[in-house]
């Protein structure tokens, strides 16, 4: 990458760079389409470096990139520092563009360019953070606010701004639905007043929120409580319903229309395959609900979720499509760009013109100008312009992973998709180069994204480029032929199901890409969690992009020390046993730290292993076999099904393989049950269901199934009392596994105890109060495990159950203290607990 010109006047930039300058860049004859590839014919192909492109104009990028960054910062500040940072950025931009215009007495010209960056950021800053202010200011007009800190009980009227969405509890309680919106009629305390506050609305699934009634833009009343919302969030409260909510107006009737598209292209989808099913939505109308867990695991695993919804690709792509059929048809050039805006109007409005689906419109339209080839230079002008625009409109996008991904996959296309591509071609034969430029797109997008994507997933991915480019000539026939299902499916179902199964074929191989290579071995690295190993990373790319060609320059000269320096990152990547200090050697049973729930793992042989639960985290779950060093689960267990036990079953499908799974008998939580056992049926894994007696005989291990009865206590929790209780052998260590059991069903799980001893005991239901006494004191464990979340709202252990477990004489681990656990049978047969803080 070369760096634009800072250093000098505009006026004197286009006098020493006519050619590059966009004051004498020729406009081209023709509106840009479709048929205008990224390479047109009359470009000379760079063959060498002295043949390079025109600089990149830096100069609305770098203010801001630097107002995003200050925003971030008075985001979570109090409510006046953002008027103060604007009056200061303000004034310091006045009085740096004063300085940049006073030519120097000495010399009698301009200054540097850095004066005039310093100013233009200053005014960046001012422009973000005082539109900020305004935008604050207005949403925390009027007394919902204040109610929100008294937590007051309250009647308002919402304008519902999102699409309602399910979040699972980890409880037997039916799912949250949350939604947000914007208050236009309130009521609290003998006060009516009529504000335009942004809030989040919390309400239990059923009860009139999941028929379809509360639909996107229509104005519902509900009756609740306030409470306060988060720093650094749109919302300024939080209202949690108390009863059904009522529809006080639909939605306007264009936009019930558009509803009936959805509902009529969801309907032409409905009998396509699970994984097709869930991607054609996601990729036409950002409708991502239908897809598997699974295969949204995989897709995180493969750094391909932009491919899960609606992206700046797609848009691109659509825009595109509408510009081919305009041009094909020999609609006057006058009436192209109308027709096409319709077009991308009319996307907007199928995917609903919320802010993520905005921000993808905005930068695809920039990544389109990026790769087109015509007017490169000025890519990162209209990038620097499009970010300070979309953060006065909407601030809190600075604080979205998603727009930070959005905005740097951009920039990565901008500034090093084409010289990367040029470069690798220039250096491979025939059809390898055509394949190399191909790859220097996602290769770009994923160098500059990695930082953040650690952050949010904790390890470094190797397979996304090669996941993407596979995936890349499978995304515009699912979008156009998806988009195309949707438009018939209103007239005819049956003519849009079929057009949709059209679809449903680069549909399906997409989510096979994703699958197989979330399998891939060393398909990801551990790197550093939290900001620590995001900026660790950041400087690492930033010293590679630099000094990259100096290392390929002695690479090519001392080629053995290149394959030594290799194969020394390779071995560092592997996980080589007898080297790492986790997991411990001559481990028999672990526990994994997967937040509030339960994930044990019980070795059967090298690689091999007994699992009981998932926990609630696919990710933490598949870590935690990773890093135990389990390729393949010979039986998994659901005592349950809460989702606190198998909500993590998907990371467990995507990183290991599953041989056979037993469930308890009882479905309760029905809807989870059936999501769980649908998941299982669609990747062809024998299911058993637990009978008293049953014995599996898995590696070294030989488990007996104690609970549950063919007729299990009714009460207390149903689903609890059936949990899954199995008494393991595994190698002469005896181990007592009781699910969520509760009293009323441990009262008859210890007649089938009595008599044994156990070496370690999973604590019922993360070590809740409700413990039977004779059933732990009977086991007489040495060790105990509790699986259980870090400040959870359980109260979890409570005091009396450890109590319990001191009084049995055994040593307690807890993932909530200890992180992940285990327990080791010694050379001398002793029983050795191990904690990995």
């Amino acid at each position: 990458m070369r760096g634009g010109r800072t250093d000098g006047a505009p006026e004197r930039a286009a006098e020493t760079e006519p050619a590059s300058g966009p004051e004498t860049e020729p406009e081209p004859d023709s509106e840009p389409g479709p048929e205008s590839g990224p390479e047109p014919e009359t470009e000379p192909e760079p063959d060498s470096e002295l043949d390079p492109e025109p600089p990149h104009d830096l100069r609305l990028l770098l203010p801001a990139l630097a107002a995003w960054a200050v925003l971030v910062a008075v985001l979570v500040g109090p409510r006046w520092v953002p008027p103060l940072v604007a009056v200061v950025s303000l004034v310091a931009a006045l009085l740096l563009g004063l300085l940049a215009g006073r030519p120097s007495g000495r010399t009698g010209r301009r200054p540097s360019g850095w004066r005039q960056q310093l100013a233009l950021s200053a005014a960046a800053i001012a422009l973000v953070v005082g539109a900020t202010s305004l935008h604050t200011a207005v949403a925390r007009a009027g007394p919902v606010a204040g109610w929100a800190q008294d937590r007051a009980v309250t009647t308002a009227r919402v304008l519902v701004t999102t699409e309602p969405r399910l979040i699972a509890r980890a409880d037997e309680r039916d799912p949250l639905v949350v939604l947000e919106g914007r208050v236009v009629q309130a009521s609290a305390r003998g006060e009516t007043t009529r504000p335009a506050t942004p809030v989040v609305v919390m309400a239990t699934a059923g009860q009139g929120w999941t028929d379809g009634a509360v639909a996107w833009r229509s104005v519902v009343e509900v009756s609740g409580r306030w409470g306060p919302g988060r720093p650094g969030e749109r919302a300024v409260a939080v209202l949690v319903q108390r009863g059904p909510p009522t529809v006080v107006s639909p939605p306007p009737a264009l936009l019930r229309g558009v509803d009936h598209v959805r509902a009529s292209f969801r309907e032409a989808v409905d009998p396509l395959p699970t994984d097709a099913r869930g991607l054609v939505p996601g990729l036409v109308i950002g409708d991502s609900s239908l897809t598997p867990p699974d295969l949204t695991q995989a897709m995180r695993d493969t750094g391909m979720t932009h491919l899960s919804a609606v992206s700046g690709s797609n848009v691109a792509i659509v825009v595109g499509g509408v510009a081919l059929l305009v041009v094909r048809a020999g609609l006057p050039r006058r009436w192209r760009l109308p027709v096409v805006l319709a077009g991308l109007v009319c996307f907007v409005l199928l995917c609903r013109p919320e802010p993520s689906v905005l921000r993808a419109g905005v930068m695809g339209a920039i990544a389109l100008v990026a790769l087109a080839g015509g007017r490169r230079r000025t890519s990162l002008p209209l990038l620097g312009g499009a970010v300070l625009v979309l953060l006065c409109l909407d601030p809190w996008l600075a604080r979205s992973y998603g727009f930070a991904l959005s905005t740097l996959a951009t920039l990565g296309l901008v500034l090093w998709a084409r010289p990367w591509g040029l470069a690798m071609a220039a250096v491979l034969p025939g059809w390898a180069g055509l394949a190399a430029r191909a790859a220097a797109v996602p290769l770009a997008a994923q160098v500059i994204c990695a930082p953040v994507i650690v952050l949010l997933q904790g390890d470094i991915t190797t397979v996304a480029v090669l996941a993407n480019l596979l995936a890349a000539p499978l995304v515009p026939p699912t979008t156009i032929l998806g988009l195309l299902a949707a438009v018939l499916a209103p007239v005819s179902t049956v003519l849009g199901s079929a057009v949709a199964w059209a679809a449903a074929v680069p549909a399906w191989a997409i989510g096979r890409i994703a699958r197989v290579c979330a399998r891939a071995p060393l398909g990801s690295l551990e790197w550093w969690d939290g900001a620590l190993g995001a900026w660790a990373l950041a400087v690492l790319t930033v010293l590679l992009l630099v000094t990259g060609r100096r290392w390929l320059r002695l690479g090519r000269r001392r080629p053995w020390a290149a394959v030594a320096l290799a194969a020394v990152v390779l071995a560092s990547a592997l996980p080589v046993p007898g080297l790492r200090g986790w997991p411990p050697p001559g481990w028999v049973v672990a526990g994994c730290d997967v937040g509030q729930g339960d994930a044990f793992v019980v070795r059967t042989a090298p690689g091999h292993a007994l699992l009981v639960d998932t926990g609630p985290d696919p990710t933490a779950v598949r870590t935690c076999l990773h890093d135990l060093e389990v390729g393949t689960v010979d039986l998994l267990v659901l005592t349950h099904f809460h989702t606190d036990h198998v909500a993590g079953l998907p990371g467990v499908l995507g990183g290991t393989q599953v041989e056979q799974v037993l469930v308890t008998p009882v479905r309760d939580p029905p809807e989870v049950a059936a999501a769980t056992l649908g998941l299982l049926a669609a990747e062809g894994i024998p299911v058993h269901q637990a009978r008293v007696g049953d014995r599996w005989d898995v590696g070294a291990a030989r488990a007996t199934v104690l609970w549950p009865s063919a007729t299990p206590p009714v009460a207390g929790s149903a689903a609890n009392n059936a949990s899954i209780v199995l008494d393991v052998d595994v190698g002469g260590t005896a181990l007592l596994l009781t699910g969520d059991l509760e009293p009323e069903s441990a009262r008859q799980v210890r007649e089938s105890t009595q008599g044994r001893d156990y070496d370690v005991l999973k604590v019922a239901h993360h070590g809740s109060a409700a413990q039977d006494e004779r059933l732990v004191l009977g086991a007489d464990p040495e060790v105990a495990l509790i699986g259980v979340g870090a400040d959870n709202d359980f109260g979890h252990p409570s005091p009396s159950a450890l109590s319990l477990l001191s009084q049995a004489g055994a040593v307690v681990l807890r993932t909530d203290l200890h992180g992940d656990v285990a327990v080791v049978r010694d050379t001398r047969s002793r029983l050795v607990p191990h904690a990995r803080e």
